[in-house]
């Protein structure tokens, strides 16, 4: 029998977070009861852990609506709750995802986990993306940076804001950012500027109701994609570690950690790891 656990995957000091639901156990449970779990759940992703024959685990990762290639928040909620459960020490392990096979690291307090190197893909115009939101793109863009697709695993577009305060006050236009995902074929928009509320890298706000979120308070792929976004237009590929902020506008502060290794001045690693707690409803 199947297993369900609440968590918060990217929290700080045991608070905030995103939430994830983990279900253990679950190798009798057709597709078809995945998708129903998921939706039941209600949260943006859960995660189902199942035997892989090309790795340590195999995970899968549902929205209410859909499943994606890859969650980053559930994934190290997935670990974090293995580990805790004794399932699993500290060390390196593999997983299966659709988006290929992946390494984990466990340590004490947090996980690690592997994305792909990063793919800069398509640039979007900004009357595309003023279409998205509130007010005129020359009100809160930062038109010094491109806004373009870029992925570690899942796509989704890059969007430099002007400040702190343009980040806090973006109204979207949810049906408009449905019909760009669709287009550019992302999970959807993630905004972001690198003026901070605790000297992070940047603090962020993600768009994706293409699969039925609104906004999510912490997403690693889209994090581990931003790093490789800064490394490239900001940091000339001489910065390694990154934190980000997100879910401060939701009441749900988190913290998503980035490191990435280079090779011959590119990015050859990139890593995206924090902290998860176990949700009260479920002690």
């Amino acid at each position: 029998m199947y297993k369900l656990y609440h968590m918060s995957g990217f929290t700080i000091n045991q608070t905030g977070g995103n939430p994830a639901g983990v279900v253990i156990d679950g190798e009798q449970l057709s597709e078809i009861d995945m998708q129903k779990i998921a939706k039941e759940v209600g949260y943006s992703e859960t995660a189902f852990v199942l035997p892989s024959d090309v790795a340590d685990y195999k995970c899968r990762f549902f929205t209410p609506t859909e499943e994606v290639d890859l969650c980053g928040h559930a994934t190290i909620a997935t670990y974090n709750l293995l580990r805790d459960l004794k399932r699993v020490g500290e060390g390196e392990f593999t997983q299966e995802t659709k988006a290929g096979v992946l390494k984990v690291i466990i340590l004490q307090n947090q996980v690690y986990m592997e994305q792909n190197k990063p793919q800069f893909c398509e640039r979007v115009m900004v009357q595309e993306i003023e279409k998205c939101f509130q007010g005129t793109y020359h009100d809160y863009i930062n038109t010094k940076l491109p806004i373009q697709v870029v992925t570690t695993g899942m796509r989704d577009i890059m969007l430099p804001i002007k400040s702190l305060q343009h980040l806090k006050q973006l109204q979207p236009k949810y049906e408009a950012i449905v019909q760009l995902s669709k287009k550019y074929q992302v999970t959807g928009i993630h905004s972001f500027t690198t003026e901070t509320s605790h000297q992070a890298s940047a603090q962020c706000r993600n768009f994706a109701p293409v699969c039925g979120i609104e906004e999510e308070s912490a997403t690693g792929t889209s994090n581990g994609a931003l790093a490789c976004y800064l490394s490239k237009y900001q940091d000339i590929a001489t910065k390694h570690n990154y934190v980000f902020e997100q879910g401060y506008c939701m009441d749900m502060p988190s913290e998503i950690k980035v490191m990435l290794q280079f090779q011959y001045n590119r990015v050859s690693e990139v890593w995206v790891g924090g902290c998860a707690e176990r949700l009260k409803k479920d002690e």
